[in-house]
């Protein structure tokens, strides 16, 4: 039976999409996750929300216990991860406001548990293949929901991921770029490579609310200007989510 997780992010930690919501308190073998698990049903589709900062957005980016939400959703037997989280754009083509259906990562954080194996049995090393990190099906999904309900999306693009919580520097930004990434956050590259190792398809929806700071012609980003965004843009997410969720229920 198809169980859909859902990772909420910055400014969307609480949404009301749920149908029959309660709330339970979980922990796992890797502790306790970022918040409890919200259950309840979207389009007749059982789903689990977590909120990745806390209810509260208290958890910065380095101290969200990865490993136990993760853990968390497949131990309340979710089949699907699909998360969100605000981007900042590292090209012109990539809006304020527009979404974009991430295809693949680069991990440049520090500090972060990005494996389930603190050692390998003898004779048994665990190499998890992360060529293609993002579900295939469920980006699939989500273009064509972002498609039919006419929303500005982008069919795909890289994200580098920084450890956080402070911005990055000008040199940093361009770096980047030079990179190939196509946008900037501090919270997807760890999560679905954990995903990958526990063996649970994810996808992540990105909303860019900022040019980060490569930009000379615009003012840095600031948290205030990521909230006004994603508050003003948070409708379109929630509606995608709606409309992949109803998809992957029919497929």
């Amino acid at each position: 039976m198809t169980k859909i997780g859902i990772i909420g992010g910055s400014g969307l930690d609480d949404p009301q999409i749920l149908k029959d919501a309660r709330d339970e308190l979980v922990t796992t073998h890797w502790g306790e996750p970022s918040s409890a698990l919200r259950h309840g049903t979207i389009e007749g589709v059982a789903c689990v929300l977590l909120a990745r900062h806390g209810r509260e957005h208290t958890l910065p980016p380095t101290q969200v216990p990865n490993r136990a939400n993760i853990q968390a959703l497949l131990d309340a037997g979710c089949t699907h991860l699909l998360a969100t989280t605000a981007v900042g754009s590292l090209r012109n083509k990539i809006a304020r406001g527009d979404l974009v259906i991430v295809d693949q990562f680069i991990d440049f954080t520090r500090f972060r548990k990005t494996s389930f194996h603190d050692h390998f049995e003898p004779g048994q090393p665990a190499h998890t293949p992360m060529a293609d990190p993002f579900s295939a099906e469920l980006r699939a999904s989500l273009i064509a929901s972002a498609r039919a309900l006419k929303i500005k999306h982008h069919a795909k693009g890289t994200v580098v991921t920084i450890e956080g919580p402070r911005f990055s520097t000008r040199a940093e930004s361009k770096m980047f770029r030079s990179w190939g990434a196509d946008i900037i956050n501090m919270s997807i590259a760890p999560e679905c490579a954990l995903a990958n190792e526990a063996g649970i398809p994810y996808a992540a929806v990105a909303m860019s609310t900022d040019y980060d700071c490569w930009k000379d012609d615009e003012e840095p980003v600031t948290w205030d200007q990521i909230l006004a965004i994603f508050g003003q843009n948070v409708e379109k997410v929630v509606q995608l989510l709606i409309a992949t969720i109803a998809r992957l229920r029919d497929a």
